[in-house]
Order: C-alpha cells, then structure tokens, then sequence
C-alpha cells in the first residue's frame, strides 16, 4: 500500500507554530495550489486549498524560514483525523503530514547564503 502526497504550491499564510507537551515543534500550514481549465468555453483558474502539518526539526525551519507567499514543495502522507465539536457531532479533517519541506523560489529574508546560490533545502 502507498500513501504519498506531493504538493507543490504557495503559502497562504504565515505558518501556525506550536509545541507538543513533550516540547516537540509543530507547524501548520495552509497552501494553495493552482489549475487552469475549460469552464463555460473560457479558461478559468481553480484553486485548491490543502492543510499541511510538520513536526521537529521540519517544522522548527518551517518557522524561521516561510512566510506568506513563498512557493514550497511538500512530500508526505494523507491523513485524516476524527474530533468531537462543542455539540459533541463527529467531525473529520483530512490533512498531508509533511516528511519532506523544500523552500523554493531564492533565499529566505536574513539568510547568510549567497543570492547566486539560492535556496532550495530539504528538512
């Protein structure tokens, strides 16, 4: 069996940081992907929203590093999560654990790296 999920799109937002009780960081983020298609004979643009979550390390660089607007590149697994609302109604959200982070599109702000090397790292 395989479930792998690879996601190459743009932050919507800065990503959400959080500790575990064990001190462990967590990130969440928020990335659109876009597709164009026919709709009505005009192309038109679909976007799709996708929830991403990192832990560790990952998510400690997730942090220092991405903003809103900046194009990354996630490998992980698909996985949903089953909660209890306020009504006690069963509620589900389905959401890609990241694995793999690559930050793309030139050097994160306050970077040392030179320009000329860009900066394209996995985490």
């Amino acid at each position: 069996m395989i479930n792998k999920a690879i996601i190459l799109g743009n932050l919507g937002a800065d990503p959400e940081m959080r500790e575990s009780k064990g001190g462990m960081a967590i990130a969440n983020l928020r990335i659109a992907t876009t597709s164009r298609a026919k709709k009505d004979g005009e192309w038109a643009d679909f976007t799709e929203w996708h929830s991403v979550t990192c832990f560790g390390k990952t998510a400690e660089n997730v942090g220092k590093y991405c903003t809103k607007g900046k194009q990354v590149y996630v490998e992980g697994r698909i996985q949903t999560r089953k909660w209890e609302d306020k009504e006690g109604n069963n509620r589900y959200s389905t959401e890609v654990v990241a694995d793999i982070i690559k930050f793309l599109g030139g050097k994160p702000q306050g970077s040392e790296k030179r320009e000329s090397e860009g900066y394209d790292a996995p985490f």
